[in-house]
Parts: structure tokens; C-alpha cells; sequence
């Protein structure tokens, strides 16, 4: 215990695991080399992990990254000879009154602990992960709502995807909407410009014209954030208005609009309550809905996946959203890199592909016909970009391919310029970029285009809401993304140089800690002000108290807007971690990487941050190297969920 207190002074392992493991000590008296394992298991929760492995006497020692390979072997002196191989750590285990053997006769005792075949669990991860997998094998055994002969789908797939469009190989567009007629739980995952709510649109409309009574049917749409929720509505409602006159023997154009709501947060609609982990809606008060889309389901960690499935009724059908190669959430679990884990290889049985043929009119190709487990036959894929098929679309195949080499051949040749790269990136360098944009194209603009709305006023604009949109829209056409929060390369230090040079230049004049134009993203969610953590606004005068600023967000419906005195958990915004950023898009966007190597640069962090550009990229990196050593390094989050799924 000294060696560990020693080195949570230094900062090398957290206060919450010296706890921990005191708060078991109280309980029981612990073997040295349990103590190593629980140093491990929380170490490992705190990067993403929901359990660690225990085949051998390493024991998952490589997740202790926080710790210099000296000191590592300081703590394994310290703990003295561990067990050789996984039947030796079952034993010791399982003498331990606070670790539970799953699958054994022993009672359940609320022990902390849990281990299930060779991986150790925190208790709350372990029955997550289980109510997960439980969930959605009911959901995949469970008949669809309508039997439907394969004929009027094919009809109205006629309809809703008119021929025309050259395909290269089947529409797995089409394939995707027939796929989640089939039962109550569906997973639609592609890359960036694939098409997944243009898809989910011509899926909510085939699931309208099947019904006996479209107009009862109840549909619900959500989001892990509230930025990602608005963009969810506002695309579904631009491909619905063009499929208006395709359905208008069903609904008219008005009705149409009616059936699909706005589109909502998960803790919204979960009813989340302030100061508690308790949610107004779970098996015992579910949703009422027949069908809930949930888009960057990527961003789902496994404790609201968990309460997702847990508060929906039997007959809803779920259908998860995402790209699978995106960041995990911040929080343990990679859920949607679970479910999708074999959604490159299709793995379709053959009844499922005659069945596909018959409704969809597509065939699949022998390559995607692997018999796999029945989770496969309820995912798709969606494999065309559409738009992303220029230099940014190539930079991100590259990325995600692993290949250092061709994503420095594609950054260095981007004719247009839509691409930049910057290295070694100097400090002066990186300011002009932030505030004036690559004048070369003017469409990689930096924060000055934002500040010149700002300062416009509502009277240049028809009216006061009309401005704060072009405000937030203008916010959105740039931003700074970074790698990690700390340092003078990180969140903290770029926002503070950003913000003291509009200071110093005049461009912003405070009033306290506020100032009219101030970006800010929630840090914490706020159920009383219906505001969560990564939600961004803008602080702008309210106009109806003079003197007054209030911070205005974009919402599912409009606009949603909170007294700036309110809100204590907030940050400024100019610069922010590619974490945050998933489920938003930029016009232009930079891309910061730090001098020091870290395990956050990965090569998901850059697949993640280039493809939240839709116009400009610019990559800033202190020396080539950086590009190499993050393309080269891949999160791979230990968890138990796919093995559960593969039956």
C-alpha cells in the first residue's frame, strides 16, 4: 500500500483506485496479487475498459499506462509471484469473499468483483454488459410487428429508392431498410456520406406506408447529445420533405411532418433527474413508442445502453446509428465496435440473402456470406460515400486503413487545398490559422467569419432568432480540435491563447467571466436547465432584459437558450477534444496534435477528427513522425459484450 500511495502522489495512479481498493480491505483480507488485479481493473476502467483479462501472470499489465516500465516492475517486485495461468488465477479468485465465479453455485452476495471465464469485472460493468446482451437477443429471437410479404416491400423500395443512381455492387441502402423489418432491434453503421439518415428517413417512411394506421404509429428520435439530436431532425426533415409526394397515398405532407417528432437527448428522453442515477423511464414505466432511432450510437457508453434497452417495451423497434471506426464513448464501452464487429464481413446466412433478394431486388455478393450469428442478419453496412469521394473522403480511408504512408501522399498532394498540413506547427503559425483561415481557400475560414456575425447584430438580420442562428451557423463553419485537454497543444492552453489575443486585438470585450459572442460546452449535465455535457452555445445579450446575456444552444426543434448567470459548468469553446466533437460537423477543421506521444493518439482520434470536416481540413503536427506514430496506434477496449453477442 505504500508503493501505491506513493504512486497516486506522483500522479501515476488515481485517488480513486487507492480508495477502492481500501474500501475492500475493510471488507476482506486481499491476497497481494488481487491487489495488483484491482490496480489494473480500475486503472483499465478509467481508459475505457469494462474488465481486464487474467490468462496469465502479466495480468493486463500493459493497461497501466500512466506508469514508466521502472516503476512497473518496482509494483510487480512489490506484489510478489503472481499465478502462471488462468486456471491458477480462478483459484486464488475464487478464495477471495469478495469476488463472485459467474456461472458457479455461488450465491450471489453483491460482491464487487466478478469474474466470468478469464475477465475480472467492476460489479456495475458486468451487469451491463449482461442486460445488454440479454436485451438484444430477445430483440433478435422476437417476430417483427408485421409480416409483410417480401413483394410490397419490394414495392415501396421501388419507390422510396427510384432506380438510376450507378451502383457499384448491391444498395445497401435498400438492403439496410429491408434488414430492420425483420425483427425489434437493427444496426445500420457506415462511414461519414454514406448515407445513414438518409437511409433511416426511407426507412421511417416504409415502416408508415406498412402500417394498418400510419397515423397511430408512434415513432421517437434521440441522440447522446443535443447537437447530434438537432442535426438527426434537421436531416431527416430535409429527405422527408422530398418523399412527401412518394408516400401521399399514406399521409399527406402535413401529417407526414406530424409523425416524426423532434429529435431528443437520450438523458431527455430517459427522463433523467437531477442528483441521481435514477430514470423516470425502465422496465417497470417503458417508453411508449413503436419505433426509436438513436444516431451516433458510437458515443453510447454501456450504462445507457443498458437503461436504454431497459426502459423500452417489448414490441419497440430499435434501430442504433453510427460509424463503427468512430471513438468510443468517453466512458467504458465500445458498444457499437461490439455489435458491428463482423459488419465488414456481412456474415449472412443464406435465407437471409434469398429473402433480400426477394424484398429488395439486391443480391449479396458470395464474399458477405458467412453464416454468422443472428445479430449479423439484423446489421448493415452502407459502403458508398457520397461525400466524401474527394481529398478529405481519401485522407480518411487512409487513416482508417492504417497507412501512414498514403495519408502523407494525400495530404501533401490535395491540389485544391482542401487539405493542409502544417509541421512542425509553430505557436504564431497556428494563431493566424485559428482567427484569418487559409486565405488560399475561402472556404477554410477561421473564427474571424464568426466574430463578423457576431458584431453584425440582430439588426442586420430579419429578426432577433434569425440571428442567433446565423450566429451558431457561422460558429460551426471552424472550429479547433485537440488530441488532448492539457498543455499549451491542448484544450485548456489553445482556448486561453485564442481568448486573450480577442482580448488584447479588442475583438471581445468581458463582462465578468461573459462576453457577448463567448463560445461555451457544457461539462456537466444540468436536468433543471435541460442542458448536458457536450452541448455548445453561444452567449449573446437577451432581449428582453438589457444587460442581461444568455446562452443560446441549438435544439431538436429550434432554438434553447439559459440565462448565462445559470450555468457553472461550462467551458470555452474555441478549441475542443475530438471526443466532444463526435456527432457535429465543421465547415473547416483544424487538427491539433501534441509534441508528446500519449495513448489517446490513436488512429480512431484522427478518423474521428478528419471526419468531422465537410469542406477543409488542416492537420497541425510538431513533426512528421506524429501522423505515423497515431495511424500506427489502435484502440482495442477489452470487453465481454462481443463474446456474449456471438452466439
Amino acid at each position: 500500500m505504500n508503493v501505491l500511495q506513493q504512486l497516486a502522489q506522483e500522479k501515476k495512479l488515481s485517488l480513486l483506485t487507492l480508495n477502492f481498493i481500501r474500501y475492500l480491505q475493510r471488507h476482506a483480507v486481499l491476497p497481494d496479487a488481487l491487489i495488483w488485479l484491482v490496480v489494473q481493473l480500475t486503472e483499465a476502467e478509467a481508459q475505457g475498459h469494462s474488465c481486464i483479462t487474467v490468462d496469465d501472470e502479466q495480468a493486463a499489465a500493459t493497461l497501466l499506462t500512466s506508469v514508466d516500465a521502472e516503476q512497473r516492475s518496482l509494483l510487480k517486485a512489490a506484489f510478489g509471484t503472481m499465478p502462471a495461468d488462468l486456471q491458477g488465477w480462478q483459484q486464488l479468485l475464487a478464495q477471495c469473499p469478495l469476488v463472485r465465479i459467474a456461472g458457479s453455485a455461488q450465491a450471489d452476495a453483491g460482491q464487487p468483483l466478478i469474474l466470468d471465464q478469464n475477465r475480472l469485472y467492476l460489479r456495475r460493468y458486468w451487469q451491463d454488459e449482461q442486460a445488454i446482451a440479454n436485451a438484444i437477443q430477445l430483440r433478435l429471437d422476437a417476430p417483427a410487428q408485421n409480416d409483410v410479404p417480401s413483394e410490397r416491400i419490394r414495392l415501396w423500395l421501388d419507390q422510396l429508392f427510384p432506380a438510376g443512381e450507378d451502383q457499384d455492387g448491391p444498395d445497401w441502402q435498400r438492403i439496410a431498410c429491408a434488414l430492420s423489418l425483420r425483427g425489434r432491434f437493427s444496426v445500420i453503421t457506415g462511414g461519414p456520406g454514406t448515407g445513414k439518415t438518409y437511409t433511416v428517413a426511407r426507412l421511417l417512411c416504409l415502416l408508415l406506408a406498412l402500417q394498418e394506421h400510419p397515423d397511430q404509429f408512434r415513432i421517437a428520435l434521440a441522440a447522446p447529445t443535443g447537437k447530434a439530436a438537432a442535426r438527426l431532425k434537421q436531416s431527416i426533415d430535409g429527405a422527408l420533405k422530398a418523399l412527401a409526394p412518394v408516400l401521399s397515398s399514406v399521409l399527406n405532407e402535413e401529417q407526414l411532418a406530424t409523425a416524426i417528432p423532434p429529435a431528443t437527448t437520450l438523458h431527455s428522453l430517459l427522463g433523467a433527474r437531477p442528483d441521481t442515477r435514477r430514470l423516470r423511464h425502465h422496465a417497470g414505466n417503458p417508453l411508449q413508442m413503436d419505433v426509436l432511432v438513436v444516431d451516433e450510437a458510437s458515443m453510447i457508453h454501456l450504462e445507457m445502453m443498458a437503461n436504454l434497452l431497459d426502459a423500452l417495451a417489448p414490441h419497440t423497434l430499435l434501430i442504433l446509428l453510427g460509424d463503427k471506426d468512430q471513438l468510443a464513448s468517453v466512458e467504458a464501452g465500445a458498444v457499437m465496435a461490439d455489435l458491428c464487429e463482423f459488419a465488414t464481413e456481412g456474415g449472412y446466412r443464406k435465407a437471409t440473402a434469398e429473402w433480400l433478394l426477394a424484398a429488395t431486388g439486391q443480391q449479396i455478393p458470395d464474399q458477405y456470406l458467412t453464416d454468422r450469428n443472428l445479430l449479423a442478419q439484423h446489421t448493415a453496412m452502407l459502403r458508398k460515400s457520397r461525400r466524401f469521394g474527394g481529398a478529405i473522403g481519401q485522407l480518411a480511408m487512409a487513416v482508417n486503413e492504417g497507412n501512414a504512408e498514403q495519408a502523407a501522399k494525400v495530404l501533401r498532394q490535395s491540389a485544391d487545398e482542401v487539405l493542409s498540413w502544417q509541421q512542425p506547427a509553430q505557436t504564431v503559425q497556428c494563431l493566424d490559422l485559428f482567427l484569418n483561415g487559409r486565405g488560399a481557400h475561402p472556404q477554410a475560414s477561421g473564427f474571424a467569419a464568426f466574430r463578423q456575425v457576431v458584431n453584425a447584430g440582430a439588426q442586420a438580420f430579419a429578426d432577433y432568432e434569425s440571428w442567433v442562428q446565423a450566429v451558431l451557423q457561422a460558429f460551426d463553419r471552424f472550429r479547433v480540435l485537440c488530441a488532448v485537454r492539457e498543455g499549451d497543444w491542448g484544450v485548456q492552453g489553445l482556448n486561453a491563447l485564442i481568448e486573450n489575443t480577442l482580448l488584447k486585438q479588442e475583438k471581445i470585450k468581458r463582462q465578468g467571466d461573459w462576453y457577448i459572442g463567448r463560445p461555451v460546452i457544457v461539462t456537466r449535465n444540468d436536468y433543471s436547465l435541460r442542458v448536458f455535457n457536450g452541448d455548445i452555445g453561444i452567449c449573446l445579450p437577451d432581449p428582453l432584459r438589457e444587460g442581461s446575456v444568455r446562452v443560446y444552444f441549438p435544439a431538436g426543434d429550434g432554438l434553447h437558450s439559459v440565462l448565462a448567470s445559470r450555468l457553472s459548468d461550462v467551458e470555452t469553446a474555441y478549441a475542443m477534444t475530438v471526443h466532444k466533437s463526435q456527432g457535429s460537423e465543421f465547415g473547416h477543421v483544424a487538427l491539433i496534435l501534441p509534441p508528446q506521444q500519449s495513448q489517446v493518439m490513436t488512429r480512431e482520434l484522427l478518423y474521428t477528427g478528419i471526419t468531422r470536416a465537410k469542406t477543409c481540413f488542416t492537420l497541425l503536427t510538431p513533426s512528421p513522425s506524429a501522423l505515423q506514430q497515431a495511424t500506427a496506434q489502435v484502440t482495442r477496449r477489452n470487453s465481454g459484450l462481443r463474446y456474449l453477442l456471438s452466439v
